[in-house]
């Protein structure tokens, strides 16, 4: 099956863009429609156009899981059984992860237990907020609403973590292409030169010197080098699962010029789209925000959820914490307190949502755009640092010649 991205417009005239997988390009334009959508336009996706890859054996991503959400709906629509829908989705479900909790939960639900408790056991794969819209579907009779809220979700989400992965794609591929050429320069292009400096009987530039230190010390102790890089690498893994490399990173995200307003439009885009979820799906306040809380990837966010949390448990309302924390922008903050004002607090947080998720893909591509620049610079330097190494010696030897 090929996957499609399209875009449509739903019965409220708001734009919707998504993604489905389907045999050919028709069955995925009657699959869109199918969902009550007008269909706009309907492509292909191609290697960099599409958002994220399966993971045939890991934890499922949010891409999987929105289609899951999909097809559930679709199957349970056509009247089929909660059961047989479980095992016709486990049966063509690629991810072994994901393909045995739906067996797991298809079990469960034979034995007479509800979908969410089912689910419940599998935590890992159906998170916090999966069950809770389960649980909250099953209790309204509204199982199918549910899951097409969360197929919405966890598209919206995936499609987050693909602006944001695009984003630190190209600067991590350069900074590894720039370390490979250094290397490959000290240890094959700088020793040729080395006895030709030796027969110039001259004293060298402090630059030539530290060049060729810096050649011989990989020439004898590459292994050291390469060590040293993947103890960092392991080192950082391990620094960031602690509470002060979490509170590191997260200052740091926020700090960087460049990505500090990424990290806080995504924030808010996730915070809207998630609050708005579940308060959709007939959950107080007080339980969504826990539940968004622990969606935030920067702890700053989340530490600042959970303390408006405490607030509006003793009788604030959710605005008046956000604006004093100053973290979130000013706009998510007065259109909170317009909702809250109005009584209309879902409404708000979609539009917000919908804004946020623009404003992500406009930043990821000024970052894009802003990066490339800087990182032509920042080879350039490293690269000319090393020719001007090995030109300055000749220069040098020049002109002493023209001063005889």
């Amino acid at each position: 099956m090929a996957a499609f991205n399209y875009t449509a417009i739903d019965s409220t005239g708001k734009d919707r863009k998504g993604s489905v997988e389907a045999e050919n390009k028709e069955k995925a334009r009657d699959m869109i429609k199918a969902e009550g959508l007008v269909v706009l336009t309907v492509g292909e996706q191609s290697l960099m156009t599409r958002d994220l890859s399966f993971n045939i054996g890991g934890k499922p991503k949010a891409r999987e899981l929105s289609i899951f959400c999909r097809q559930f709906v679709s199957i349970v629509g056509a009247g089929v059984t909660i059961i047989d829908a479980m095992e016709m989705l486990a049966e063509q479900t690629e991810n072994k992860v994901l393909k045995k909790a739906i067996m797991d939960a298809k079990i469960a639900v034979e034995k007479g237990e509800s979908l969410a408790d089912a689910m419940r056991v599998n935590k890992k794969v159906f998170t916090d907020i999966f069950i809770t819209m389960v649980e909250a579907g099953e209790a309204s009779g509204s199982l199918e609403i549910s899951f097409s809220r969360m197929a919405d979700q966890f598209e919206k989400d995936a499609r987050l973590k693909a602006l944001a992965k695009k984003a630190s794609i190209y600067p991590t591929v350069v900074a590894i292409v720039a370390i490979a050429v250094v290397i490959g320069m000290l240890t094959f292009v700088i020793p040729t030169f080395q006895s030709m400096f030796d027969d110039l009987g001259t004293k060298l530039p402090a630059i030539t010197l530290f060049v060729i230190a810096l050649s011989k010390f990989m020439q004898h102790f590459w292994y050291i080098v390469l060590i040293a890089i993947g103890g960092l690498v392991i080192l950082t893994k391990y620094f960031r699962t602690t509470d002060v490399g979490m509170h590191f990173f997260g200052r740091l995200s926020l700090k960087i010029p460049l990505f500090g307003k990424l990290t806080v439009k995504t924030a808010s885009s996730r915070l809207a789209r998630t609050l708005s979820t579940l308060l959709a799906a007939g959950l107080p306040l007080i339980e969504a925000l826990d539940i968004t809380a622990n969606v935030m990837t920067n702890v700053y966010f989340k530490e600042a959820l959970l303390a408006a949390k405490e607030d509006v448990t003793m009788g604030t309302t959710l605005s008046e914490p956000l604006i004093r924390g100053k973290l979130f922008p000013p706009l998510v903050c007065h259109m909170l307190k317009i909702g809250e004002e109005s009584g209309n607090i879902e409404a708000m947080l979609d539009k917000l949502a919908d804004y946020y998720d623009d404003e992500v893909e406009v930043a990821t591509q000024s970052l894009m755009a802003a990066l490339e620049p800087a990182i032509i610079v920042f080879l350039a330097v490293i690269i000319g640092t090393i020719i001007i190494s090995i030109l300055a010696p000749m220069a040098q030897m020049y002109s002493g010649l023209e001063n005889i």
